[in-house]
Formats: C-alpha cells, structure tokens, sequence
C-alpha cells in the first residue's frame, strides 16, 4: 500500500530516501538538456513579459535558461541556492550589467527580506521552482513581502498529481497542481489570482506516457527535439483559446493594494 505524504503526491518512502546532494546535480542535468528547447522558452516568454512590471526578481533561475527573456528589464536579481547554477548564470550573462545574481534559498527568503526588499521589485519570476517546496505557502508568502501593495508573482507549475511520476520524483516534486488547488493557496496567502490557465496540453499527454507507460527517470533529448517542433504551431492555438489540461498551469497573482 502506498502512503502519501501530507506534503503533496511525494510518498513517505521518497522523503526518507531523498538526497539533496543528486537532486540538484540531476536538476542542473535537467536544465541543461532543457536548454536547447528555444521554442519552449520563447513561449514561456511571451505568456510571462506581458504580465511583469521592470524591476523583476526571479525566484529559483537555475542555469537561466529564462533569465535572457528579462534582460530588456530595468533591473534583474536572479536567485537560486545553488551555487553552480549561478556561477552557470554569470558566465553566460558576464557581460549585461542589469543582472545581478545572488545565491539565496527560497526558504531564507524571510530572513534576507530587508536586504531583498532594497531592490525595489514590483514582480517575481518564479518558473518551475515552487513545486519544489515543502511549504508553498510560506514560499508565496515571503515573496509577496518583496513586492509593493499590487506587485505580480508569475508562476509556471507542472499540473494534475495523476501524472506525477519518475522525473518529477528525480527532480525533488512535492506535487503537481491544478486550478482550485492553486485557487485554495492564493486564498491561503491573501494573494488575489489575475490569471490562471493550463498550458501545453500536448505535454500532458507526454508525461503521462514517460510516468505510467515508460516509467522514464529522465527526460528523452529525441523528445525534447520533437516538442520544440511543435511549440510553434501549438503556442498559437492555446493563445486563441485555453486548453481545459495542460503539462503545466499557468498563473499571475497580485499582492493587496
């Protein structure tokens, strides 16, 4: 029988077994492959850049596979708590002054705020990152303290725990989400939801077939390549009408004016 944690979809035996330690390294293995997909990115680009103000923080960057789509902003402080994602961001951005990168974890977020709080944010970036938190809530919570009354946290979150499986296990996921969970958590940290919609509906069906059928413990490079062929005709149907699932949920919350 399985047990499941109180935590979300990440069972009581993958807690007892985890290591931080390989996590990050298949994380970072995981964002380098990742870094081919320029479509994908792209699309995330255009759903994010159109919602954020100029002073943006971006919570979690890794190796800045997202970071590029910032840089036309007046400032940037990317965070991330490891140390080789961020000697990985200053090599490829050594040159765009508007970037500064900080090692800060999310859950320190609290106890750096008065240092954070003097960059004057009116958004946070935080793509693919809070699913790796055991409390969401206080995660949300701290960023919001960054921001001024209205400031916007962008959230990209992989969605519906019945398809959570190998990867996201690997990857250190303590859930997945879907639209009244989302809805129950912004309610939960006073934060009011602007937007909220699946994205990437064929994704859904992929990483259902590598968790249930495949049992993949990584993502496949052949099907990263074939995914970026399809982002192009895909990103314009899901901008003329949402799909009802997606791979991901997509979402803008405010802070209270």
């Amino acid at each position: 029988m399985q047990v499941y944690s109180t935590v979300g979809w990440r069972t009581a035996l993958d807690i007892l077994t985890f290591n931080p330690l390989e996590a990050a390294a298949y994380t970072i293995g995981d964002q380098q492959r990742m870094s081919h997909a320029k479509n994908y990115f792209a699309w995330q680009a255009r759903l994010v850049t159109r919602e954020i103000g100029r002073r943006v923080i971006e919570v979690g960057c890794g190796v800045g596979n997202f970071t590029g789509a910032l840089l036309d902003r007046e400032a940037i402080l990317a965070l991330d708590k490891e140390p080789r994602c961020i000697e990985e961001l200053q090599r490829r951005y050594a040159n765009h002054r508007k970037l500064h990168a900080l090692r800060c974890d999310v859950d320190t977020l609290n106890e750096r705020r008065s240092e954070l709080a003097s960059f004057a944010a009116d958004s946070c970036v935080c793509l693919n990152v809070l699913e790796h938190i055991a409390d969401d809530a206080r995660a949300l919570r701290a960023m919001s303290s960054l921001l001024a009354p209205g400031g916007v946290i962008v959230l990209l979150l992989p969605a519906f725990p019945a398809l959570y499986g190998p990867i996201d296990r690997n990857l250190g996921h303590y859930r997945r989400y879907t639209l009244d969970s989302l809805t129950r958590l912004a309610a939960e940290t006073g934060l009011h939801v602007r937007k909220a919609h699946y994205v990437n509906c064929a994704g859904f069906f992929g990483w259902w077939l590598n968790s249930h059928i495949l049992r993949r413990e990584t993502q496949s490079e052949k099907q990263i390549a074939a995914f970026e062929r399809l982002v192009p005709v895909l990103s314009r149907v899901e901008g003329i009408a949402h799909p009802p699932f997606g791979q991901s949920l997509f979402a803008v919350l405010e802070t209270p004016c």
